[in-house]
């Protein structure tokens, strides 16, 4: 890493001012005769380079290695709810264990909670080598401050090379503490992971609205840790399993917090897309908004759900909850359907791990063909009909 140190002494009004002309961030602050750097600072360098001489410089701060060897395991964060566990956590348990044959390092399920019996049985069932239990009455409900508390004590304890967890709400709210607390970085929102035989990470992300893949690397901190997406990864078979449970000591962990739990309400159940198991999918060919009556008799019929594209979500004719994507949601179904959908990098890395993928579009070269099972090549206004009077002499 690197910063941008400023000669203060060199630095005068006119100075300030060309500077601030010159950063196309507007990331320099001149207060009582001081030039400051702020947070909209991209590191372009423009200062440097075309800034007047010596008053700007890019240093680049010393890397501390650290001993790898003192960390082994990776762990997942078992999010859980009345002793209900997010399925994102049995799929991340899942790909621990097969990051783990690349390293042979253990795989530790992480509990917080009450009455954690059953979920910590499950834990071993779906892999997990050691189970390590933080329960008491006081980490029933969630609270960030105290969990994040039970975290840093079990980091102090057992070193873990990676902590992994779910992309959930829960997870986007915790893990960002953690990360503050154990003093690491964390990679948000993961589509894929892989590992080096040293145990070094590779964390990979979209980035620039998806319009690449970011792969993040981040040798010389620990823990590593991540999180990542529901749907992306799949769900080991459940087994007898050989592990271990472990019931931590919880008597030193601080449960005072500045957070007061004024009720309980259980979240009213809305559209989930991701656990759909027949979805229809419709693209920017449709040119009316009431042309989508024309799927009305395929989603009866099949019972599908309806889903969408980006561009559809921006027209207003979708709620951003049917979107499919990066910038959306992942989905895995038995099956699913796209209709008039080009196939964008964005839509294919939400959906490409569908069981059956049918595709209709009018252009015979169309990117999502090839990764369809079946593709017919044609409009949709002329192909959906057909589909339509096919369905109605089979079912």
């Amino acid at each position: 890493m690197g910063y941008i140190h400023i000669n203060q002494g060199k630095v005068t009004g006119e100075i300030a001012a060309e500077l601030t002309r010159i950063c196309p961030f507007d990331a320099f602050e001149y207060t009582k005769g001081i030039l400051s750097i702020n947070a909209a600072c991209k590191m372009c360098r423009l200062c440097v380079k075309k800034g007047p001489f010596g008053v700007c410089e890019f240093r680049e701060e010393p890397v501390q290695k650290i001993d790898k060897t003192k960390y082994r395991g990776i762990a997942v964060y078992i999010e859980n709810n009345k002793g209900v566990a997010h399925p994102v956590a049995w799929e991340l348990v899942g790909k621990a264990r097969e990051l783990s044959k690349k390293t042979g390092e253990p795989v530790y399920a992480l509990l917080i909670g009450d009455k954690l019996q059953t979920l910590a049985e499950a834990a071993i069932a779906y892999g997990a080598d050691k189970v390590f239990v933080y329960e008491d009455e006081a980490f029933g409900n969630f609270n960030v401050e105290i969990h994040t508390n039970v975290v840093e004590a079990f980091n102090k304890r057992h070193h873990p090379n990676i902590i992994l967890f779910g992309g959930t709400a829960q997870g986007r709210s915790f893990a960002p503490r953690v990360a503050a607390r154990l003093k690491t970085g964390l990679t948000a929102d993961c589509t894929a992971l892989d590992i080096r035989p040293d145990g070094d990470l590779l964390q990979i992300r979209p980035a620039f609205g998806g319009n690449i893949m970011a792969k993040i690397h981040t040798p010389n901190h620990r823990p590593q840790l991540a999180t990542i997406r529901y749907k992306i990864f799949s769900a080991p078979e459940l087994t007898e399993g050989a592990g271990q449970i472990i019931r931590e000591d919880t008597a030193n962990i601080e449960t005072t917090t500045n957070l007061n739990l004024v009720a309980v309400r259980d979240k009213p159940k809305t559209l989930d897309i991701s656990d759909s198991e027949v979805i229809v999918a419709v693209g920017r060919a449709f040119k009316k908004q009431k042309d989508l009556e024309l799927i009305r008799p395929l989603v009866e019929r099949l019972h599908a759900e309806v889903a969408c594209t980006r561009p559809l979500v921006e027209n207003g004719w979708f709620d951003p909850r049917r979107q499919i994507g990066l910038s959306g949601r992942t989905v895995k179904p038995k099956l699913i359907i796209t209709l008039g959908i080009s196939g964008a990098i964005q839509f294919v890395e939400g959906m490409k791990d569908s069981d059956l993928i049918i595709s209709v579009n009018q252009d015979p070269a169309c990117k999502l063909f090839q990764i369809s099972h079946y593709a017919i090549v044609g409009d949709i206004y002329e192909v959906l009909p057909e589909l339509n009077r096919l369905l109605d002499q089979i079912l």
